[in-house]
């Protein structure tokens, strides 16, 4: 359909009931219609030219606030149609040996009263002969043709299909919130009476394999909105596996196993335990700053981050950029704990969830949004020497602490800005390429246990020092790399060399990953 008739198009969508209460000014109650047309009037969509398969930039969890965003993109061009294809006009010499039309994407958003849709299997319902009221209701037989026929050659073709979900929320101006979830294949297809007792069209379509896992199971959380009880979570299995200790609860989910389970075999600690074998240094001589750090010319710990602090106000403090190594103030410094260069010692700040996935064991998403910088948790389990460690190939949760390793680049790691004043006794050339001290959460430790690793994370590790300046034994800390949607599963990069571990039967490790990235090294040892 068309955007000429903008104004009987808004009316249109006011009845399918997508489109938000008039404001009292004509004209004014979707602007992004209007936007979209002059987009297209002036060439400016991203990708004006359709295609099959993924779109850069647009990765498995984006949501858009409305039909019209994914016009703007190129994403899906058709702000109204639930099907959008490539016509007769793309049969041109790169598209050689294809049929057309071929559907490229498809919005789930229960328009039609024959849609069934279980996540990975999804029962789509053709489009015509509905009556576009509200009611779902079909009112006429589906013609194959156009969308039909476009998603009957996808499967004769095996050309996947972009799908988009839509739900409601009372945060997006259109009343809905429209999630991608991925490439489908369609797999079947059949006529049939429907429910109304007129033809319909059925497509069957299962989700490819390798892709994150769907962020649509619990959508009812995204953009901040908040449960009214715990009875609303959907398969709840621990109402806080940290039984208290955090500020803010920390609930596990599990919709994968029948019957489900909670997370077990460990003990939760929000606090870093010390092993008998390590002498932690002595306090840090701190800054004679009063209250809060706000001069980074006479503050002595912004002086060891390169004469500024690594932190900006915004959002309760965010990093400014990944560093060597970040030095907070301490206990021996005269600021307060409002300061800001304590931003890492606050504590959770965001509504965590653990959740079971099918190949990856737990992971942990958020229900907040969260901007880039932000810190999101620290690695905490009990702090020992590696060469303590015992059954070191058949326990998952160890973290070396690898600041100085780190800073020279060893081993394959990426350095860092040095704009920092590492003082000379920790950063001697005596150091040995393998870390000294490692984190073991194997049996205690907190959240950040759960946390899996991605070939294209949205989490980064940075190592903080605020008691002593032993990098050493720096404090490890997870922030954001970049802005994070609610419900995104929340990822780092864990950092593995191939080949470097080994087994107990003294053989190399080997372990598959299922991060689902574009960029997959497929292997995580």
């Amino acid at each position: 359909m068309g955007l000429c008739t903008r104004v009987g198009a808004s009316d249109l969508l006011s009845l399918k009931g997508d489109a938000p209460e008039k404001d009292g000014r004509q004209g004014s109650r979707r602007p992004d219609l209007k936007a979209i047309s002059k987009m297209m009037e002036t060439n400016a969509i991203l990708y004006p030219e359709k295609r099959f398969g993924p779109i850069p930039g647009v990765d498995v969890g984006h949501q858009f606030f409305s039909r019209a965003e994914m016009v703007a993109v190129g994403f899906h061009s058709h702000w109204l149609n639930g099907i959008d294809y490539m016509g007769q006009s793309y049969n041109r010499r790169e598209y050689s040996g294809y049929t057309f039309p071929l559907a490229v994407a498809i919005v789930l958003s229960g328009q039609y009263e024959d849609d069934l849709d279980n996540s990975e299997d999804v029962v789509y319902t053709g489009q015509g002969g509905n009556n576009l009221l509200g009611n779902k209701r079909q009112v006429q037989d589906q013609v194959m043709e156009r969308g039909n026929l476009a998603l009957k050659n996808c499967m004769e073709q095996c050309v996947p299909v972009r799908v988009i979900r839509g739900h409601k929320s009372a945060n997006s101006y259109v009343g809905k919130v429209y999630t991608y979830d991925g490439l489908y294949k369609v797999v079947q297809y059949w006529a049939e009476k429907g429910v109304s007792g007129f033809t319909v069209f059925k497509y069957r379509l299962k989700r490819l394999e390798g892709q994150p896992i769907l962020t649509t199971n619990q959508v009812q959380y995204a953009r901040g909105r908040v449960p009214n009880s715990i009875s609303e979570i959907r398969g709840l299995v621990c109402e806080d596996i940290s039984g208290g200790q955090e500020d803010i609860p920390i609930p596990a989910t599990n919709l994968v196993d029948d019957p489900p389970f909670a997370p077990t075999g460990f003990t939760y600690c929000n606090s870093i335990k010390v092993s008998k074998s390590v002498k932690l240094p002595s306090n840090a001589i701190g800054c004679n700053c009063k209250g809060t750090c706000t001069d980074p010319r006479t503050c002595s710990c912004a002086m060891l981050n390169g004469s500024d602090f690594p932190y900006v106000h915004r959002d309760g403090g965010r990093l400014i950029e990944a560093k060597d190594v970040v030095f907070e103030c301490g206990p021996k410094c005269g600021c307060g704990p409002g300061c800001l260069n304590r931003t890492s010692q606050r504590g959770l700040k965001y509504r965590l969830e653990v959740f079971r996935t099918p190949k990856k064991g737990w992971a942990v998403r958020s229900w907040d949004y969260i901007p880039s910088g932000a810190p999101i948790c620290e690695y905490k389990g009990i702090l020992m020497r590696t060469d303590e460690l015992d059954n070191v190939s058949d326990n998952n949760y160890i973290f070396d602490i690898d600041c100085l390793q780190t800073m020279r680049g060893l081993d394959g790691r990426e350095r860092r800005f040095r704009d920092v004043s590492m003082p000379t006794s920790t950063d001697d050339q005596k150091s040995e390429s393998v870390p000294e001290f490692c984190i073991d959460a194997g049996s205690t430790g907190n959240v950040a246990r759960f946390i899996n690793h991605s070939c294209e994370p949205n989490l980064f590790v940075q190592c903080v020092l605020s008691s002593h300046h032993d990098a050493k034994l720096a404090r490890v800390m997870l922030f954001a790399a970049d802005n994070i949607p609610p419900l995104q599963e929340l990822t780092y990069d864990y950092g593995y060399t191939l080949d470097s571990v080994m087994g107990p039967d003294g053989k190399i490790k080997q372990m598959l990953c299922f991060c689902g990235a574009a960029d997959c090294r497929k292997r995580l040892l």
